[in-house]
Formats: structure tokens, C-alpha cells, sequence
């Protein structure tokens, strides 16, 4: 079965950075567009980038353009986010996808950025 397994996650002060990553298994990863959302408190999903399956066609949520960047890399299966001059409203539980729109979801891994 499809499993996403977000790592990564953590408590970094304004400014600083993150890298997430999800190992994806269960399906043929090089076929599927893969995804970051995010969730914060009170607030409803929301995507924060997309990559097709040769990384050819990326989309960023405003939010993220000129800070957080996705990749992929196929071999290992693996998706990552880098998160760069991260502010306090990034704070927020981020999700790895399968497609777009999501077909699946990973469990999430917490980002929380506070002084």
C-alpha cells in the first residue's frame, strides 16, 4: 500500500532553515506528482508546492516563492522541502502528498519556528 513517511520536522528560530524529506513507498514514484501542504492551528490545508515525476514543472504557493524549494530525487524514492528564512507563520504541521489534487497523505511532521 501507499505509505509517506515526513521527516525532518522541528523547532528552529526565525530565519533559519529546514530541510523535510518523505520516503514514499508502495507505488511506482517516478509516475506521480508529488506535493507539500501544510496545516496550521486553526487553519485549513494549504498547498505549498507541487514537482511532476522528472521534477520538470515545479509550482510554489506565494507564500514559499524565493524561500522553500522542492525536490525530488527518484532513485531513493524521496521527496524533499527546503525551507529557507523561515518566519513564525510557517509554523505548522506539513503534509507529503501523492498527486494533485492529493490522493494520499503522510502523517505530517511538525515545523514550528519561534525565538
Amino acid at each position: 500500500q501507499v505509505q509517506l513517511v515526513e521527516s525532518g520536522g522541528g523547532l528552529v528560530q526565525p530565519g533559519g532553515s529546514l530541510r523535510l524529506s518523505c520516503a514514499a513507498s508502495g507505488f511506482t514514484f517516478n509516475t506521480y506528482t508529488m506535493g507539500w501542504y501544510r496545516q496550521a492551528p486553526g487553519k485549513a490545508r494549504e498547498l505549498v508546492a507541487t514537482i511532476t515525476p522528472t521534477g520538470g514543472s515545479i509550482n510554489y504557493a506565494d507564500f514559499a516563492k524565493g524561500r522553500f524549494t522542492i525536490s525530488r530525487d527518484n532513485a531513493k524514492k524521496t521527496v524533499y522541502l527546503q525551507m529557507n528564512s523561515l518566519k513564525p507563520e510557517d509554523t505548522a504541521v506539513y503534509y507529503c502528498t501523492q498527486r494533485y489534487p492529493p490522493s494520499y497523505w503522510g502523517q505530517g511532521t511538525q515545523v514550528t519556528v519561534s525565538s
